[in-house]
């Protein structure tokens, strides 16, 4: 059985004598488990645990770096040897900082959790169930295309030579996720759906819920149609929100800034959106996916609004691009133990505002509800903020659904997009993400459609 605090103590005292110094020690463990279910049978099922770590020092003022999954004596010396040749190929005068260390940390919230008490066939039994209850709910779901139920947690820690010794699970109390997705048929009609839930308490989860919602979800876009190309009112739901915003999270990094990849460079102070958009970045945010009390620099994390009341008031920072711009890292330098640190959001969502979904399509009026986006890859600009993507959704009229909508294509840009937002919606929701979004009223956009 490895003991990680005697290792990691080792391997910090090795590299001193060999002269690496400062010398810093990421860790990361995880355990999980994952199984899908297909038409009635488990048809995947893994138990995982891993533990990898990399060791990052200064050699002769240059920064090296090496990484394993291996903890003997033989890795140590490896780590040590990876550390001294990658940094004598370092050619730029631009180094990393080893920090060392804010003076105090922040604590946070642990939800309670029941997943040490779940069995793996209370976990396959639900995957199952999920599935049956689906294709109970409506005659016209034809197949699964899987239902799967993930769980796990892991545990990250942070040692340097300077002292710092800090460690955090990942995501606090762990995770559970389960969902399916569907195929529904109804004469030459066939749509596609599914549903997912997400917590930390496995048993809060229902699975004939998930199904039954899976099957409405699905069953409601059969028999969908494009429509005329035009500009149309739009409202766009929390997923399809959601997805745009993770798109787009990159142009808040002061690292794709400074890189010109961004257009807020500098922007600080403007207003860059509707007064009604306020956008958080909350790593203390109780039940987060990405919820820590410091970040893969050693930093303290901190709740901040990065847009309020529609004015930007700070980019991400590093403690490397908050050093070129002047300014205090916003705690939010992100890596793994394979690769070096770079500049991400924690929990980011659009603060909710008042108004529920129903009443954001009734105000509204007659238009287009969009609820999926796809093609956001190939479809989005993340540097210029131009999008075109394949859409699904509904027709609203009267601010109530009707004919469900496909084979459409949205265009427009993100930065107009937050210019234009008209309100925002109540339903905040992140799934098993660390994304998340209410749904907005999104003034209107263009479609190309029929």
């Amino acid at each position: 059985m490895i003991r990680m605090d005697e290792f990691i103590e080792r391997l910090l005292k090795a590299a001193a004598e060999a002269g690496i110094s400062p010398a810093e020690v990421y860790c990361a463990e995880d355990s999980s488990f994952s199984a899908e279910a297909m038409e009635g049978n488990i048809d995947r099922y893994e138990v995982a645990e891993t533990c990898a770590l990399s060791l990052r020092g200064m050699v002769d003022g240059k920064t090296g770096y090496a990484s394993t999954e291996a903890f003997d004596d033989d890795a140590i010396r490896m780590l040590i040897r990876g550390v001294k040749e990658s940094a004598a190929l370092v050619e730029t005068e631009e180094q990393d900082e080893i920090f060392a260390g804010d003076p105090e940390y922040p604590a946070v919230e642990t939800p309670e959790s029941d997943l040490d008490s779940v069995t793996a066939e209370e976990k396959l039994q639900f995957a199952l169930q999920m599935e049956k209850s689906a294709r109970a709910a409506d005659p016209r779901i034809a197949k699964s295309e899987g239902a799967y139920v993930s769980t796990g947690r892991g545990v990250l820690r942070l040692v340097n030579s300077f002292g710092l010794n800090l460690r955090t699970e990942t995501p606090p109390g762990g995770y559970a996720v389960a969902g399916i997705w569907l195929v529904g048929k109804d004469g030459e009609s066939a749509a596609t759906g599914g549903e997912s839930e997400a917590g930390r308490k496995f048993r809060d989860m229902d699975p004939e819920r998930i199904g039954r919602a899976a099957a409405e979800k699905t069953a409601a876009m059969l028999n969908a149609a494009p429509v005329e190309s035009g500009v149309y009112r739009a409202v766009i739901r929390r997923d399809a929100m959601r997805s745009l915003l993770q798109t787009f999270s990159g142009i808040f990094s002061a690292e794709n800034a400074q890189k010109k990849m961004s257009l807020l460079e500098g922007r600080e102070g403007e207003t860059i959106a509707a007064s009604c958009v306020t956008l958080m970045d909350d790593p203390l945010l109780p039940g987060g996916f990405a919820s820590a009390p410091f970040d893969g620099e050693g930093s303290a994390c901190r709740t901040k609004a990065v847009i309020e009341n529609g004015v930007l008031k700070t980019l991400l920072h590093s403690r490397r691009t908050a050093k070129q711009a002047g300014t205090a890292s916003t705690g939010n330098a992100r890596r793994s133990v394979s690769s070096p640190v770079h500049v991400a959001p924690t929990n980011f969502f659009f603060r909710p505002g008042e108004k529920s979904l129903d009443e954001l399509l009734a105000d509204m009026g007659d238009g287009l509800m969009i609820t999926e986006l796809g093609g956001l890859h190939a479809g989005a600009n993340p540097v210029s903020g131009d999008f075109s993507l394949i859409a699904k959704g509904f027709r609203i009229a009267g601010g109530k659904p009707g004919q469900p909508v496909e084979q459409i294509t949205v265009a427009g840009n993100f930065y107009q997009l937050l210019r234009d937002i008209r309100a925002v919606g109540s339903d905040l929701e992140f799934k098993s993400s660390n994304i998340g979004a209410p749904s907005v009223d999104a003034g209107s956009i263009h479609v190309a459609g029929k």
